[in-house]
């Protein structure tokens, strides 16, 4: 017998409810939000020039060419052209990307796992735990963030994995009164109450109603953190308290030879200046699309299930969720 569409309608909206959610995400991101696409298009080839920049690059990110100094990107061997000492800084672009993937990737990492451990912990034990951790946080915001940045890299020099860990750690801490608030909300829920009590480890509270319902705000505080921690390592490279030379980064290449040859080469701190303001335009701009794609309170009171069941319910001739609500009320 065969069966009706009324019957197989359920059936399509278990199945559309059931999608999974990194599916869902991406087609809501191509649907609703362009310009974060956009941003996840930059973010994405962020991370295919880190990875290989050592196939993209033309060039050594410290080959020297001291017959093509200061070349303007007009040349055809040098795209962008060069700099003080002949070296070609598409190549030294495309490997300063590889610096500024490393540090995004680092630290937001560090940040997100430090600041949900903290957060977590503070949110859903309360009391003096939550009291004593949350004065240790104020105490901690009321030092400005550069001035300690800069005293942190002071003590333990310039380098790499000491720019992640450093603002790795102090992210880390400035956000946990996010995942903290979003714990608060989660821990107030009846099934939270109800596992409680009867007697269900707080461990396991955590980990299997706590930690997988603060997921959409982890994910937003990872691509937030990330574009500001890029920013960051640019502005101490800058200062002179971050990636030491010769190895290319963004901001370091904004400073030193960049400043000193800004009216002779004005390319030496144009093409870093721009890239660095493109992936962190597309990573914000991702990170904003991410936030209202995931926030379930941007989607309207029924959700994404409500439109579904709406669509197929309109379909059929029957009143929409929203009609019977609305002549509930009359």
């Amino acid at each position: 017998m065969e069966a009706t569409p009324r019957e197989t309608a359920p059936r399509t909206v278990e199945e559309r409810k059931r999608r999974p959610l990194l599916v869902e995400m991406f087609v809501r991101l191509a649907k609703e939000k362009p310009l974060g696409m956009v941003g996840g298009v930059i973010v994405l080839a962020l991370l295919i020039a880190g990875v290989f920049a050592d196939i993209i690059a033309p060039y050594g990110m410290n080959e020297i060419d001291l017959t093509s100094r200061l070349a303007a990107p007009t040349e055809a061997n040098h795209l962008l052209g060069t700099d003080n000492l002949g070296r070609d800084l598409l190549s030294r672009i495309i490997y300063g990307a590889r610096i500024s993937m490393y540090v995004g990737l680092g630290v937001s990492a560090l940040a997100v796992v430090l600041s949900t451990i903290i957060g977590i912990v503070s949110g859903y034990f309360g009391g003096r735990v939550d009291i004593i951790i949350q004065r240790f946080i104020d105490a901690f915001m009321c030092i400005p963030g550069l001035f300690l940045i800069l005293t942190i890299m002071a003590v333990l020099g310039p380098g790499l994995w000491q720019v992640i860990v450093v603002l790795g750690i102090l992210y880390g801490i400035a956000d946990t009164r996010v995942v903290r608030s979003a714990v608060i909300g989660i821990k107030e829920n009846v099934y939270v109450e109800a596992a409680a009590a009867i007697g269900v480890p707080n461990i396991k509270i955590l980990t299997r109603h706590i930690l997988p319902n603060i997921m959409a705000p982890i994910i937003v505080l990872f691509t937030v953190t990330m574009g500001a921690g890029i920013i960051a390592e640019a502005s101490i490279s800058f200062l002179g308290f971050g990636i030491p030379p010769p190895t290319p980064s963004w901001g370091g290449m904004l400073s030193g030879k960049g400043r000193e040859y800004m009216i002779l080469a004005p390319w030496m701190a144009l093409w870093p200046g721009l890239a660095l303001a493109i992936v962190v335009y597309g990573i914000n701009m991702l990170g904003d699309a991410m936030r209202d794609i995931l926030d379930p309170r941007l989607r309207g009171g029924l959700g994404r299930y409500g439109r579904v069941k709406s669509e197929e319910a309109t379909k059929e001739g029957e009143p929409s969720a929203s009609e019977g609500l609305t002549k509930g009320v009359e």
